[in-house]
């Protein structure tokens, strides 16, 4: 990796080289030396800045993640917590960083079931909802192992932010407004505080301004973790949750911790796909359904024909449902890692699969398949070939909608992550049993799917989605529309997507022709329709390919505000 600079007289050299570098900003950018892509134009300036800097593509991202913090609070403040994917071009390793939320040491198995029925609300909109988070630990563990610049640099632009603020996007006036959204940021005083004005949310061009968080931030800059897990932060956290009948404690906050873990690690066909390992289940599934899919026959001529959607969403069927009940924190809970990838296993699952109709969820039942063993994400190519792969997560918009008093720092729902109760569907639609159950300090089971695709051991794809059960499916529709059907990189992010998750019983789809849709529909299918512009659609991507030495960063058009911005050398 990137070694550290030296000195300031480097660090001023290294800025005035880039100085002459060639800039584009846009949705589609094409470059040579690094690009980023981001949900956020602020937050792409901000990881932008850095690389011009001198500072590596971790640098960009510590940098990036920071500014989504203030800029998306939707969907990633501090308050939440991730998984990174990184490339080290140097050595050619690859990592894989878990700063997953952790359960309070005070919750329990039947902590949201009320009645004998799991209380949604209480999941998803109370103190209770929030696992301890995660963001600042491994942001700073990142940078600790890979990180170039000073810390302080990379935390200043976000602190810029919040403390001058900013103007309310389009995209942010809207979900602001939305009657879920308004009824969660309202519930606490510094919630109304900061995203109202006269009672009413704030409009588009207001300037929104986080005096409370611009402090937070600063003691993070100054401390690292210690200022967020310690301190007067962790102090306010401790009391507004005791306040408030929350669990996470001065003790849980002290004992948080990210890690390294194995990167899941495949191949389909002449590819290496580098992914996250549980408590992500995205890799595995994602293992589980290439291996499946290298066995079968598509028609190349077309991504979107019946039969190819047949066989692709019954194999999404098949990893779903084993999903249920084998896939959960590696720490608490003895995960088949090795059956998920195996090709003979995958084989097997293959005869399962009905190539003239679709399957009933009961015809997937994971007890008789035999296996024996508002999320945002971000990419980041660097001028050395450093890349990441970065999804982090508050869990549904806004999280919690918990304003901790006196810090700005917006909570998760990620408790609601846990399977609350056997076979009762959290907030995605999604059903868990045991293996997912809610412990003490234990890391709930996400899609989150950061990813790096090799060829010839070079990357030549790294991306990743937010949008919940359909980031998986996501991320392996623009593998397969990238390197199978040879779209190209534009096409690959734009085609509309489908998903299918075994329950419910529906085939989830974008936009399809008419005489597609009579063919799905004789085929048995019950479609349901989740448009570009729904909430969380089906996954919305942040993407860059890489075609020789030219970096093409793709803004997903799901969404108004993301930003690729490129940078490449003079000719």
């Amino acid at each position: 990796m990137v070694k550290k600079l030296k000195n300031i007289f480097l660090y001023l050299l290294v800025f005035n080289l880039h100085s002459d570098d060639l800039v584009e900003e846009g949705k589609t950018v094409e470059s040579d030396q690094s690009m980023v892509v981001t949900r956020h134009h602020l937050a792409s300036k901000a990881g932008n800045e850095i690389l011009m800097k001198g500072g590596n593509a971790i640098d960009a991202s510590i940098a990036i993640s920071f500014a989504l913090s203030v800029v998306l609070p939707q969907a990633s403040p501090i308050g939440g917590g991730g998984f990174m994917i990184i490339h080290d071009a140097e050595t050619g390793q690859n990592y894989a960083l878990d700063y997953r939320e952790m359960a309070p040491k005070a919750a329990t198995e039947d902590m949201f079931v009320v009645d004998g029925v799991v209380d949604r609300k209480l999941a998803l909109e109370s103190y209770l909802s929030s696992g301890v988070p995660g963001t600042v630990y491994g942001l700073y563990v990142a940078h600790q192992k890979f990180g170039s610049l000073p810390w302080k640099e990379l935390v200043k632009p976000a602190i810029s932010l919040a403390e001058d603020g900013f103007k309310v996007t389009t995209t942010l006036a809207n979900s602001l407004d939305k009657e879920t959204n308004r009824r969660k940021l309202s519930k606490t005083p510094d919630g109304r505080k900061i995203y109202f004005q006269n009672n009413e949310p704030l409009k588009e061009g207001m300037l929104l301004i986080q005096k409370d968080l611009a402090q937070t931030l600063k003691l993070v800059s100054n401390f690292g973790p210690a200022g967020f897990y310690k301190g007067v932060v962790a102090q306010k956290i401790h009391a507004d949750m005791k306040n408030n009948n929350g669990l996470i404690t001065l003790k849980d906050l002290k004992g948080y911790k990210a890690k390294f873990r194995e990167p899941i690690e495949f191949t389909y066909k002449d590819l290496k796909i580098v992914t996250m390992p549980p408590p992500s289940s995205g890799g595995l599934l994602l293992g589980l359904m290439f291996n499946m899919i290298e066995n079968i026959e598509l028609d190349k001529t077309k991504p979107h024909t019946a039969k190819n959607i047949l066989k692709i969403s019954e194999i999404m069927q098949i990893a779903y449902s084993l999903r249920s009940i084998h896939l959960a924190d590696p720490d608490y809970y003895p995960v088949p890692k090795n059956a998920f990838l195996d090709k003979n296993i995958a084989k097997e699952l293959l005869l399962k699969v009905n190539n003239s109709e679709t399957s009933s969820a009961k015809h997937f039942d994971p007890q008789n398949l035999k296996i024996k063993e508002n999320t945002t994400h971000y990419s980041v190519v660097d001028k050395y070939g450093n890349a990441v792969s970065n999804t982090t997560t508050l869990n549904t918009a806004y999280g919690s909608g918990v304003v901790i008093k006196g810090t700005g720092l917006l909570m998760n729902n990620e408790m609601d992550d846990f399977s609350a109760a056997p076979n009762q569907p959290n907030y995605f639609e999604l059903v868990g049993n045991e293996a997912n159950k809610i412990e003490p300090l234990k890391r709930p089971l996400s899609s989150m799917t950061p990813t790096i695709v090799f060829k010839d051991d070079k990357p030549i794809i790294v991306t990743g989605a937010q949008g919940g059960s359909r980031i998986i499916t996501a991320v392996l529709q623009i593998i397969l529309n990238y390197y199978e059907f040879g779209l190209s990189a534009e096409e690959s992010v734009h085609l509309y997507r489908y998903h299918h998750q075994w329950k419910p019983e529906a085939l989830m789809y974008e936009i399809f022709e008419e005489e597609l849709m009579n063919e799905l529909t004789e085929m048995g299918f019950t479609l349901q329709q989740r448009p570009p512009d729904y909430d969380y659609s089906n996954g919305i991507t942040s993407s860059i390919m890489i075609e020789g030495d030219k970096l093409i960063g793709i803004s997903d058009p799901r969404s108004g505000d993301y930003l690729s911005i490129g940078i490449s050398s003079k000719k």
